[in-house]
């Protein structure tokens, strides 16, 4: 799937992650930017945990930035589909 809108999930706050997507055109792939308060010791687990989410959704063709404040693994997880969601038009919530 490749995402119709700009959306965002998230804040600046400590232990959160902000979240932007951006649609790009057809067939340019994924380009993922991450910076994060904790990027020398997490860089990787980071990138694994945000394609993960984005490869169970299957989107490609998307620029995803984030910008991290030292979120643990549930919290990106939840901002990355969160993001997703809204850029694709799903309106789910919760009760």
């Amino acid at each position: 799937m490749t995402p119709k809108f700009k959306a965002q999930a998230g804040t600046f706050e400590s232990s959160d992650i902000m979240v932007l997507i951006e649609p790009v055109a057809e067939g340019s792939g994924r380009q993922v930017d991450i910076s994060s308060t904790v990027m020398l010791q997490f860089e990787e687990d980071l990138k694994v945990c945000i394609n993960q989410v984005l490869d169970v959704m299957e989107i490609e063709n998307v620029h995803l930035i984030a910008k991290d404040k030292g979120a643990l693994t549930p919290t990106i997880k939840a901002r990355v589909e969160t993001a997703v969601k809204r850029s694709l038009g799903i309106q789910e919530g919760t009760l």
